[in-house]
């Protein structure tokens, strides 16, 4: 299936980053594109230069996401929202645990919920779950972004088997080290913290960009019909996901 097959995409997380890079390659194809995100600023700067749709709703508050977009006629939908937060599961919060649980697990279960019903009927769709290399590899700290990520990884290849035998696509991209503000936000999101997150995570380091990844979700909807692009890891050359540590007890 090309572009041409669909009409219109809904992509949450969209007023910065990959969602809003995302937005801007579909609107240029010819979609109609609902850009969902919390912050209305950003979404309507977006809006105004894209054409999108812009939808400023809290994705932890479905009540409020059924009545704003919950009737939607969805052809693509791409799950990018996402959170994090610093440290391992003995230094996280009550609120830490439950904003990524909220976040990067429910709601793509509940948008999911929402939109794949009417691609079934139609019988055309395709859903796209951001993921991470974190849902397939064991690395320190963020040990709840790794499991809500692992989560979205089993939904995608679930949503394979609840809707077999119709023409509906389900492709998972598991990226890397990106260049967003997904850092600098875990540091407190303050100017002096992106600045910080740039010197530490991506200076002098050869990471993917939000372009690699819309060139990703570009390849994956282009491809031919009969053709579903099911997982896509997606890596700096230099970044690898191995390594083996080995702690030894002396006392």
């Amino acid at each position: 299936m090309t572009y041409s097959d669909y009409s219109t995409a809904l992509v949450t997380g969209a007023s910065t980053g990959m969602g809003a890079a995302i937005v801007e390659k579909f609107t240029a194809q010819g979609l109609t594109v609902h850009a969902v995100a919390r912050d209305e600023v950003r979404l309507k700067e977006l809006a105004e230069r894209t054409g999108a749709i812009p939808h400023s709703v809290d994705l932890t508050d479905t009540d409020a996401v059924e009545a704003e977009i919950g009737s939607l006629p969805v052809d693509v939908l791409v799950n990018n929202a996402g959170v994090s937060r610093q440290g391992n599961v003995l230094d996280s919060t009550r609120a830490d645990l439950d904003a990524m649980v909220d976040v990067n697990l429910r709601a793509v279960l509940q948008l999911t919920r929402m939109f794949l019903p009417g691609m079934v009927e139609r019988d055309l769709g395709h859903v796209v779950n951001i993921s991470s290399i974190a849902g397939v590899y064991n690395f320190f700290g963020h040990t709840a972004y790794h499991a809500t990520k692992a989560a979205v990884h089993q939904i995608s290849r679930q949503l394979r088997n609840d809707t077999v035998g119709k023409r509906i696509r389900v492709t998972e991209i598991c990226p890397g080290r990106v260049e967003t503000e997904i850092f600098g936000r875990n540091l407190g999101g303050t100017p002096e913290a992106m600045q910080q997150a740039w010197q530490t995570y991506y200076e002098g380091y050869e990471s993917l960009t939000t372009a690699d990844i819309v060139a990703t979700v570009d390849f994956a909807l282009n491809a031919p019909r009969h053709v579903n692009l099911g997982m896509i890891e997606i890596m700096p050359t230099f970044q690898v996901p191995g390594g083996l540590t080995f702690d030894r007890r002396t006392a």
